[in-house]
């Protein structure tokens, strides 16, 4: 679970990692992580963020596809909403959608947080009607109050069961609230809180790609 003390980092602005998508190797299928800090890798290298794991995984099981990391520190959904088109440049094959996390620190009306996702899936999904969609579920700290909490985390799932998307139940399972895998802002994982991290969107992206990757009949 987050703490009260992440806040003022994760909302704080920094520079952006996200990575040209028009210099992804055309020949590959593409993997948008399109996300906040948490996907951005703050703090680490980015051969240590969860994409750059996830590129690894993919390598390693011999799958045509190239992860495009689209990080950027402190976006909020309203901040991804904004920037998706640009990232749509290129054909993106499978959206994984990593944001909420802000908002849901920032006191943001959960509505509209889930309008801004919905709309970034909308936008996706209408540029390449046969992108899969990935939610990575986020979750609050009790500070920000039960009801509140309760509401900001069923937001990821209902837009997964109305989008028929997979879902990550919860991006940071077993790393949210674990100090000794996670820098001293108490959010932001270590290289070790990445590789749990890539391992609990591994488990959902997987079996995915082993779809998408099988011969049609």
């Amino acid at each position: 679970m987050l703490s009260y003390h992440m806040l003022a980092v994760l909302v704080a602005p920094s520079a952006a990692r996200a990575t040209d998508p028009l210099k992804t190797k055309p020949e590959h299928k593409t993997i948008v992580v399109f996300g906040d800090s948490l996907a951005a890798g703050l703090g680490v290298d980015p051969e240590e963020a969860f994409p750059a794991l996830l590129q690894r995984q993919i390598d390693g099981a011999g799958w045509n596809y190239a992860v495009v990391n689209a990080g950027v520190s402190g976006d909020t959904t309203a901040g991804g909403r904004r920037r998706i088109d640009w990232q749509l440049q290129r054909k993106v094959d499978v959206l994984v959608l990593e944001l909420g996390g802000n908002d849901g620190l920032r006191g943001i009306p959960v509505e509209a947080t889930k309008t801004n996702l919905q709309a970034i899936i909308d936008r996706a999904k209408q540029k390449y009607p046969q992108v899969q969609i990935v939610v990575a579920g986020m979750q609050m700290p009790p500070n920000m109050g039960e009801e509140y909490n309760t509401a900001f985390r069923r937001i990821f799932p209902d837009l997964a069961k109305a989008n028929n998307a997979a879902l990550v139940p919860f991006l940071l399972e077993g790393v949210g609230g674990q100090p000794e895998l996670n820098q001293t802002d108490r959010i932001h994982p270590t290289a070790e809180g990445h590789r749990i991290v890539a391992e609990n969107v591994w488990k959902v992206l997987k079996p995915l790609l082993e779809k998408m990757s099988s011969p049609q009949p």
